[in-house]
């Protein structure tokens, strides 16, 4: 979708806005060329496209002077986390403002016998489970990076614990946001459920910034389990794996993670974590309950993964032996990375109906072999959701022609079968030309539609999810 013209939106005019922000907050509105590549994006192959300038708000009433001398002005606004998303989210094709929300870090309130909990959007998970592990709660949702809950919340991110607890979507009970206009609104109060207007909650949810930008969460917190026990299996083939995936849903086992590694992933978290796991397809299961439930459980699993020819099935309730085997789960990326020293990683997210699982990494699998591209596979499995993490030397057009043709024709194959290009990675940039065909045209005119109303001068976010 080529980018809406807008006359009143030129250099001219972002100069002039600059020069506002700069006269309202000072050196505080920064212009170095290093500080702003830093706020473009840098973890993936797409190319660093840097804002005109960097802010830092410490308020959400700044927050809200910001974005109504950029609406002024007609200049673009980036919200900005911690940068770990993936798919260009923040990028600034047109320039513009990034907002850093690094300095909005404090957690507001722990509402302990409500189990929930309000924040401001640069608190990262980590920081808000530390601060709970005296309440006996703790936030369930644990993407890879100790990502900023804002950014969470604006991506829809997911991870590990998604198949027990939920995504995101399922885990923020309200939220407060800036409107272009410098409007604060409230999308829901604290109450569990509620039937007031529209869901405004869920829109603002994996909205990526392009409707608003956050200021405040109310997240739905968990009790800390009674027991956990996490539990290794290796088996023969990816295949096999993913039909004990489907089994231990289908038996209606209640698994907290379930996670699968393919052997080449294996064999790269056994070099970066120093572990000694068998180097074939491992899935690494968690449960959580009493402790006579979680080893009936783990008990049970294994009885399941037998049948498929799983092999090596031990099952820990140590803690430090689960967080070494988590971390290290964690650490994928990076371990993969190792693989190939100067590549880079280009990772895949799609998701599938779990009864395709076996099939869609199965295909992927072969068609990595036929191109002959390293790609450690790595997946939230149980609830269909697989990365393969291609990794590419960006110097050779090639090999950067073959990946993109390998993703291309992946996220075409989840969508026929049913499933999404993306299950928690978010559309940004790199995914914008699938979510047509996914969705169809009726629902990106509909989006489209929306994000006029809303933000009808375009500053918020644009070019992200192929709007404009």
């Amino acid at each position: 979708m080529p980018i809406r013209h807008d006359p009143s939106r030129d250099e001219t005019t972002t100069n002039a806005g600059l020069g506002v922000l700069s006269q309202r907050f000072g050196n505080r509105i920064e212009t170095g060329l290093a500080l702003r590549s830093q706020h473009a994006h840098t973890t993936t192959w797409l190319p660093n496209q840097p804002p005109d300038a960097v802010f830092c708000p410490r308020t959400t009433q700044e927050v809200q002077v910001v974005m109504a001398i950029c609406n002024d002005h007609r200049m673009p606004v980036i919200p900005f986390g911690t940068g770990s998303s993936l798919e260009g989210h923040v990028n600034a094709p047109l320039g513009g403002l990034s907002i850093d929300f690094k300095d909005m870090n404090a957690i507001l309130q722990v509402n302990s016998d409500d189990m929930d909990a309000s924040v401001q959007p640069g608190v990262t998970r980590k920081a808000l489970n530390t601060h709970l592990r005296d309440t006996g709660l703790f936030f369930s949702v644990d993407p890879g990076a100790d990502a900023s809950l804002g950014g969470m919340a604006a991506t829809g991110a997911s991870g590990t614990n998604a198949v027990r607890y939920g995504t995101m979507k399922d885990n923020v009970l309200a939220l407060k946001a800036v409107l272009p206009s410098g409007e604060l609104v409230t999308t829901a109060a604290r109450a569990r459920k509620t039937s007031a207007g529209y869901d405004l909650t869920r829109l603002m949810v994996g909205s990526e910034g392009t409707l608003g930008v956050i200021t405040e969460l109310t997240l739905r917190l968990r009790g800390i389990p009674e027991a956990v026990s996490a539990a290794t299996c290796s088996f023969p083939s990816v295949s096999a794996a993913c039909h004990t995936v489907i089994q231990t849903i289908q038996y209606g086992l209640p698994v907290a993670r379930i996670e699968l590694l393919d052997a080449v992933q294996v064999r790269a978290v056994n070099a970066y974590s120093r572990l000694r796991l068998p180097e074939t397809p491992l899935l690494l299961v968690e449960f959580h309950g009493s402790a006579a439930g979680v080893a009936e459980q783990a008990e049970t699993f294994g009885q399941i993964a037998a049948e498929q020819g799983g092999t090596g099935f031990v099952f820990t309730t140590r803690e430090e032996e689960r967080t070494q085997l988590w971390q290290a789960r964690h650490d994928a990326y990076w371990a993969g990375l190792q693989l190939r020293p100067g590549a880079k990683g280009l990772s895949t997210d799609v998701c599938v109906p779990v009864s395709r699982l076996a099939d869609c990494v199965t295909a992927a699998q072969d068609r990595l072999a036929s191109a002959g591209i390293l790609a450690p596979i790595v997946g939230h499995v149980g609830d269909g959701n697989f990365h393969c993490l291609l990794l590419i030397d960006m110097d050779n057009h090639s090999e950067i022609a073959q990946a993109e043709d390998f993703i291309g024709w992946l996220n075409d194959l989840a969508i026929s079968m049913e499933g999404t290009c993306t299950g928690e990675h978010g559309i940004g940039q790199g995914k914008a030309k699938y979510l047509e065909r996914e969705l169809g045209a009726g629902a990106m005119s509909m989006m489209q539609a929306i994000k006029n109303a809303v933000d009808p001068n375009n500053i918020l976010n644009p070019g992200k999810m192929g709007l404009y």
